[in-house]
């Protein structure tokens, strides 16, 4: 058998870079495509999203699409349905290091989520022998190095988890907090409108506690003018785009040049 290189000299890139306040700038998948996800792999985003919460994805689909990232400089992020922990061992188990838990509300949930991400006895990560994480039972050190290379980002989506943000933040293996802008705009009443001032500004205190505290914040902002006011206001880890979101834009782009000229024109 070939020797196999030790989890130790494969350090988690994106965790380092996150935890050293590196902007990272990345792109959502929802399209639950391989073929997708190694497209925009190729493009060279600093990370990609791949979504198990609003996207059709379980398992077998997000192996395929870890795949397709292997040769790509982008770090693979994943984000399960729930802070869940038979979940998010099974995704662990599957290859992922890198996971965005959704709806955290309180240091309670948030160090619920990180146990999810660590063995015993940092944690409570069932332990597999052999599993596609640890290359089926080749990586000599695996159990040594595992918990100190998974990233765990946390979502603020609730008025109550703006509430609790330091208490968030204060959780050892919370590595950033991610603003959700679309459900923190319906948790203060704004639905669909993110940009209300008063939304607006809880974003900024996040961004702010999370400075303070010394670590990253995050969000979706697949409108340029809001990537970079947010990247302006300290933000270090911006999605500015999503697969979804292109494809249509694109298609709607063209759709409209061909089919909705004005009367009279060929």
């Amino acid at each position: 058998m070939p020797a196999v290189t030790p989890y130790q000299a494969l350090p988690n890139r994106f965790r380092g870079a996150v935890r050293g306040g590196e902007t990272q700038i990345g792109c959502w998948a929802s399209l639950a495509s391989p073929i997708v996800t190694e497209l925009l792999g190729v493009i060279g985003f600093d990370w990609m999203l791949l979504d198990a919460e609003h996207a059709p994805n379980d398992v077998l689909t997000l192996i395929p699409q870890l795949m397709s990232l292997k040769d790509s400089a982008s770090a693979p992020v994943v984000r399960p349905p729930a802070n869940d922990s038979v979940f998010i061992k099974r995704l662990l188990d599957s290859g992922f290091s890198n996971f965005l838990v959704p709806f955290i509300e309180s240091g309670e949930d948030a160090a619920r989520a990180v146990a999810a991400t660590r063995y015993p006895p940092q944690g409570i990560r069932g332990v597999s022998v052999s599993h596609r994480g640890n290359r089926f039972a080749t990586v000599g050190d695996y159990f040594e190095q595992a918990n100190d290379n998974v990233c765990v980002i946390v979502q603020i989506e609730s008025r109550k988890a703006v509430d609790s943000i330091d208490e968030i933040l204060a959780v050892d293996g919370v590595d950033a907090v991610f603003v959700g802008p679309s459900d923190l705009a319906a948790g203060y009443g704004h639905l669909g409108n993110p940009n209300h001032p008063e939304v607006q500004r809880a974003i900024a205190r996040v961004f702010e506690r999370a400075q303070a505290a010394g670590k990253s914040s995050g969000i979706l902002a697949p409108v340029q003018a809001d990537a970079e006011r947010y990247l302006a206001m300290g933000c270090r880890i911006v999605a500015v785009c999503a697969d979804m979101g292109l494809l249509k834009n694109a298609a709607q782009t063209v759709q409209k040049h061909f089919m909705q000229k004005p009367a009279g024109q060929g």
